[in-house]
């Protein structure tokens, strides 16, 4: 007998539920999470529709999405933005369709200019694909000197320049150091920032399973970064550091720092993000000694024509960026957040 699945949407009383199922399904990740549908209404402005298909024996699949209206960058229904991965996480195959109709329903009430899937596996052959970015995922060993001796040569040597120079890792309990850090970096390669509540947000939402980091060298923070636990992963997703960071190999130190402490925590699984193909970030997550793996995001068109090219690589964004540098910081960190929440 087929089963019958409901398909709903979260609300205040499904979020235990939601976060259960979560915790437990094998496609789901961090960015499935219930918070993040506080995160994006709160933060950004944002609508959102978490849904999920249910039967008898409760929820089988999930589906978080976001609506990003913007006059510059487009129309879009998303799973989910400002996430590295997203799409439906499901334990039975009917359930995940169920909730596939309903996203395509919802894509064409909104009159969306196309709906998207953010995940690691493809669900859509026949949609368009974005194939700007991969994601680096490497297992852990649970003895942190493996761990060191599995990066390459050249790396292992800018993690011990690090450690040779005498910085120290701190967790920080605050944004403070982070942002300084983060949004100094972002204006350096002339990109906005997101706002100092976002992260404020995302601490208050994730409580101790998102996990502030800060690099000092004698008493001056140098460079800093924002980590994601969830179950056996950590995945360092914002950070940022100026020139001392880059003489002394402090973004190095960090992410080995991150490493470890994860590591002698028993975490089993390293989440470097994404990158893009041809950046410098891709070139450094390769350097460590891990293999790129292709995301193709699965994308709709329904009133777009094609889609829109939103990435700081596309040449029309390069006079922007130029500009963008030449902004005083703090002129830049106020303008900066009302861009950034148009892009997802």
């Amino acid at each position: 007998m087929t089963p019958h699945y409901t398909v709903g949407l979260m609300g205040s009383q499904d979020r235990m539920r939601w976060d259960h199922f979560v915790q437990h399904c094998e496609e789901a990740t961090f960015f499935h999470r219930a918070g993040w549908q506080q995160v994006i209404e709160e933060g950004f402005g944002h609508p959102t529709w978490f849904m999920y298909a249910a039967n008898a024996d409760g929820i089988k699949a999930v589906l978080p999405l976001a609506h990003i209206k913007s006059p510059l960058f487009g129309n879009t229904l998303c799973s989910l933005p400002f996430c590295v991965y997203g799409g439906i996480a499901a334990t039975d195959e009917q359930a995940a369709q169920a909730l596939d109709v309903a996203a395509q329903q919802l894509a064409v009430r909104l009159n969306v200019d196309h709906l998207e899937y953010r995940h690691l596996r493809s669900r859509h052959s026949d949609w368009l694909h974005k194939k700007n970015y991969a994601t680096f995922r490497k297992a852990l060993h649970s003895d942190p000197e493996q761990n060191m001796a599995a990066i390459p040569r050249k790396q292992r040597a800018m993690v011990r320049k690090g450690i040779a120079a005498g910085l120290v890792a701190t967790a920080d309990a605050t944004t403070q150091r982070f942002y300084d850090c983060y949004s100094r970096s972002l204006h350096r390669l002339g990109t906005p920032a997101f706002s100092r509540r976002y992260f404020q947000l995302l601490q208050q939402v994730f409580g101790d399973h998102c996990e502030l980091l800060c690099v000092q060298h004698r008493n001056q923070a140098i460079c800093a970064v924002l980590s994601f636990r969830f179950r056996d992963e950590i995945s360092p997703y914002y950070g940022g550091g100026g020139e001392q960071a880059r003489l002394m190999a402090g973004n190095d130190f960090m992410y080995w720092e991150v490493m470890r402490r994860a590591c002698s925590r028993g975490c089993t699984l390293f989440d470097f993000g994404r990158s893009k193909y041809g950046s410098g970030s891709f070139a450094f997550k390769r350097n460590w000694g891990f293999t790129p793996q292709p995301l193709h995001y699965d994308c709709r068109l329904y009133r777009g024509k094609q889609l829109r090219d939103n990435q700081p690589m596309n040449p029309r964004f390069q006079l922007a960026i130029k500009a963008w540098r030449l902004l005083p910081l703090p002129v830049a960190n106020l303008i900066g957040p009302h861009i950034v929440r148009q892009l997802g």
